[in-house]
């Protein structure tokens, strides 16, 4: 092994070794010697737990309906005295050139529909030809519902349907199938991104380790875990069901913190090597310490996840528990595949490396002990020459990214923004030209009655009157004369904020005007994503305090500072309120939109700001657990906080910019798939990793850290740490530039 160089050495004897003792120590030297046992076990364990959860697992549920909100109780009304109504459905659009009345297009239009009445899966369906109500004045455009014969179908049997009404298009007729199942069954599959994402990460991670050997051992550790997680989430959804994002999702979180993780112990091995370790003995002192801080950023990670209960949403939850697991399988698998793996290698760690010219250690040695300093350590002087500068300059760069936030509006996406060549985007275009582009946003009025006696020809009339609606239904009564019913639709779309203030006005101003309003109650899906955005804008704010709450608290137990933890919590929002407005500024306001795969310009998801704070919170403290842990360990070693962060920051400045490329990478591959608020969350968290890992790592940690001087260290009842000594004249010569 190659000799340490003398600064090495006088560093080393001033440095605390790791405990050899404890259980994390115990732990790592039981999975290094039955390394056999424990990789036996693991791959049986993912082998059945695979087979279980994806061939048993539950189905996704994306009815995001339920709770107290009035569209959750017009819909259980609905369901309870209009059962038959009840049920998806497609809408067929029609657009003939020469009118649906012309003899070709005629022919056309009967065949299709019979076609799409002889399916298994449709119910009964009316013609255009014998309802007017179905048709334009001009009667160029048309429209007719095929309700579907089971709640239960699979998107696979209704991309046959669309197919068939793709097909039937064209001599001047344009057919096109809508409605949520159209959409759900015309989206692609999630495709190669999770590949390219891995692949990514490869490349990564062969840069920094310059090996191939050890650049397969993160993500291997990582694939069996991801697998065993998402299976157990399967499994796991028959008690708390979650949406059919949250596999994507959960898997790219879990890729890119399962790689993380192990970087940052197969590096602390490689180092433990290095320094003159047997492979044992560097095993063990990596799970002491990289592994520790592995398991607190990982369960800051989990429990910021948790936050998302507070939200109070049933899918949220489901989602929040689903992603937990993901992430808690990978840290267990850091600790424990992760050093079975490391008693398999060994020393041939850095085996199939390309050949270099001079290696690193070779160059260290040409240079004299006081100029060896890296480009970090160089850095951290330049920003700490200018500390207030530089946060200044940091922290309104970050106030300036993040004023998009400011105008963030909340909403699901619908037909009308997904790719123009879509079946669901062509039928809104065609319904939108022949009956306006409210038909694709009707609200749903409901209330319960005594008799069918009852008039509620003063409350339609009221709502009719409103401004910005288009035209209302005749009122209808259910068969069991207790509940009645109309539909409003507005002069606006789905996506555009007027319709949010129309319901808000209709329910707030008009309805309580008309004698019996008070009890009608406004539902459908448009007014129950309006109620969804406005409960999660509502309950935002509780969630990122309990989030911040409980990270703090588990940072302050890690670094022993209550003012690291307030820095870092301020810091974490800072980055993610600049995240926010990216997002705000490529989505809503379209700025390189397109570019990015976003056809047009839309509302933020609803649930991606509720899930991004949790996760990037999460996320940001990891990369703050494992510098303050650094920068700590320097701190105890020689009372100095500038050389301290300086030493600090250049020990972990390329693990966490590897580590931070290949969340990166994860993150910006969701951009290659067709969900577009899976896509909207993965640019979201790819812009918070890049600000984070260079704007507040780079410059606002040892800025403010500078600024803060030994105040970095204070805590309640607790005396100043005791330093020891490498000499002064040398420590200040290491960070000196």
């Amino acid at each position: 092994m190659p000799r340490r160089s003398t600064t090495e050495e006088q560093m080393m004897t001033t440095t605390e070794s790791p405990r050899t003792d404890g259980a994390l120590a115990g732990l790592g030297r039981l999975c290094f010697r039955r390394r056999r046992l424990v990789l036996l076990t693991w791959v049986i364990g993912v082998i059945v737990v695979a087979f279980a959860g994806f061939g048993y697992g539950a189905a996704p549920d994306n009815d995001f309906s339920g709770g107290d909100s009035q569209s959750a109780r017009a819909q259980k009304l609905m369901e309870e005295h209009f059962p038959e109504e009840q049920g998806d459905r497609l809408t067929l659009a029609i657009k003939a050139d020469k009118g649906i009345d012309d003899p070709a297009a005629r022919q056309k239009i009967e065949k299709t529909i019979a076609e799409l009445a002889d399916s298994s899966v449709t119910g009964p369906v009316i013609s255009p030809y014998q309802d007017r109500d179905l048709v334009t004045e001009d009667r160029r455009i048309a429209r007719t519902a095929i309700p579907l014969s089971d709640k239960e179908v699979e998107k696979s049997e209704v991309k046959p349907l669309v197919d068939l009404v793709k097909d039937a298009s064209g001599d001047g007729v344009t057919l096109a199938l809508g409605g949520y199942m159209a959409e759900k069954a015309e989206t692609p599959p999630q495709g190669p991104a999770e590949s390219v994402g891995i692949l990514a990460a490869a490349v990564i991670l062969f840069i920094a380790f310059g090996s191939l050997v050890a650049m397969g051992l993160p993500i291997v550790t990582a694939l069996l875990a991801i697998v065993g997680g998402l299976a157990l989430v399967k499994l796991v959804g028959h008690l708390l069901p979650s949406p059919d994002f949250t596999q994507v999702f959960a898997a790219m979180i879990g890729l890119g913190v399962g790689i993380d993780y192990a970087l940052f112990i197969v590096t602390r091995y490689k180092d433990s090597l290095r320094d003159g370790d047997d492979p044992e003995s560097a095993t063990v002192k990596a799970i002491t310490t990289a592994g520790r801080a592995v398991l607190f950023a990982g369960t800051t990670v989990v429990i910021a996840l948790m936050g998302l209960l507070v939200m109070g949403q049933r899918l949220m939850t489901g989602v929040a528990v689903a992603t937990s697991i993901t992430v808690l399988i990978t840290m267990v698998a850091a600790v424990t595949l992760l050093p079975a793996f490391l008693g398999f290698i060994g020393y041939r760690i850095n085996s199939l490396r390309l050949p270099r010219r001079t290696s690193r250690r070779d160059r260290e040695a040409a240079v004299p002990p006081q100029e060896r300093r890296t480009l970090a350590e160089r850095w951290a002087g330049v920003v700490q020459r200018r500390p207030l500068t530089a946060a200044l300059l940091a922290g309104a760069s970050l106030l300036v990214m993040a004023v998009p936030m400011l105008s963030m509006r909340l909403s699901q996406p619908d037909a009308s923004v997904q790719p123009r060549d879509r079946s669901s985007y062509i039928s809104y275009e065609i319904l939108s030209e022949g009956f306006g582009p409210g038909y694709g946003a009707p609200l749903v009025f409901a209330t319960g009655i005594d008799s069918r006696d009852t008039d509620l020809r003063p409350v339609v009339e009221a709502v009719g009157e409103a401004e910005g609606i288009a035209y209302t239904t005749p009122p209808r009564v259910s068969e069991d004369g207790q509940a009645a019913t109309f539909v409003a639709f507005p002069t606006t779309g789905y996506q555009d904020e007027a319709t949010a203030d129309l319901v808000h006005e209709l329910r707030d101003d008009v309805l309580p005007r008309v004698p019996g309003g008070e009890q009608v109650l406004i539902g459908g899906p448009n007014a129950s994503t309006i109620d969804a955005a406005d409960e999660s804008s509502s309950r935002l704010p509780l969630m990122i305090v309990v989030v911040i709450a409980m990270s703090m608290v588990l940072l302050i137990a890690l670094v022993r500072s209550v003012t690291i933890a307030v820095q870092a919590a301020v810091m974490n929002l800072l980055s993610i309120g600049a995240a926010y407005g990216v997002v705000v500024a490529v989505v809503q306001w379209g700025w390189f939109g397109p570019a990015l795969g976003f056809p047009t310009t839309m509302p933020v998801t609803t649930w991606v700001p509720m899930m991004m704070f949790p996760v990037l919170f999460g996320l940001s403290m990891d990369y703050q657990v494992f510098l303050i842990s650094r920068i700590r360990e320097e701190y105890e070693r020689t009372g100095d906080t500038r050389a301290s962060v300086a030493r600090g920051l250049a020990r972990t400045a390329k693990v966490i910019t590897a580590a931070a490329a290949i969340m990166i990478a994860v993150f910006t591959t969701s951009l290659l798939g067709p969900d577009l608020a899976v896509k909207q969350g993965g640019l979201g968290m790819a812009v918070a990793v890049l600000i984070d890992a260079t704007i507040v790592r780079m410059i606002f940690v040892p800025a403010v850290m500078e600024l803060c001087g030994k105040a970095n260290w204070w805590m309640p009842g607790r005396r100043a740490p005791k330093t020891v000594s490498a000499p002064p004249a040398e420590i200040k010569g290491e960070v000196r530039v």
